[in-house]
């Protein structure tokens, strides 16, 4: 695959959804969880979210639980934890697998296109980020300490 835009993802509902919906927005998809320290960086991810979306960004949350069993609810569970502690409104997806032989395809591919640290492609933990231009590319990876309001400037720049 050559762009992001050419992979599908099935959201929270269950409904399969082909991320070339998103063409000519610029994505910060980011594995998130429920039950992680870095959990309040839904607020900062909502945000972003509010504050750019009508410039053309947009979120995309993929639960994960491969670190720490830190998202063990189901899909309703997951969505009813988002809108009422942390009322996220974003787009977020069904629950994957970041890494390992099950990885979901969108993950493979966004850890082949940018490497994390000590150049390694392994998703360290939850809340890892990755930044996404208008023409499906990836410029950016961002570790989970990375706070939204860090990546702030880079949308700034890539929304233009």
């Amino acid at each position: 695959m050559s762009s992001i835009h050419e992979f599908n993802a099935q959201d929270i509902d269950g409904k399969d959804v082909k991320l070339s919906t998103y063409q000519g927005k610029v994505m910060l998809i980011v594995n998130v969880a429920s039950k992680c320290g870095f959990t309040p960086q839904y607020t900062g991810l909502e945000a972003l979210w509010r504050k750019y979306r009508e410039q053309g960004l947009v979120v995309l949350g993929f639960p994960c639980d491969q670190f720490g069993h830190q998202e063990p609810g189901d899909a309703e569970e997951i969505k009813n934890f988002c809108a009422l502690s942390y009322e996220v409104s974003f787009p977020m997806f069904a629950k994957v697998e970041v890494n390992g032989a099950s990885a979901h395809p969108l993950w493979q591919w966004l850890k082949s296109q940018k490497s994390g640290f000590l150049g390694l492609d392994a998703i360290k933990w939850n809340f890892s980020k990755f930044l996404v231009d208008r023409a499906g590319n990836v410029v950016k990876r961002y570790a989970p300490t990375d706070t939204p309001e860090k990546i702030d400037k880079d949308l700034a720049a890539l929304l233009g």
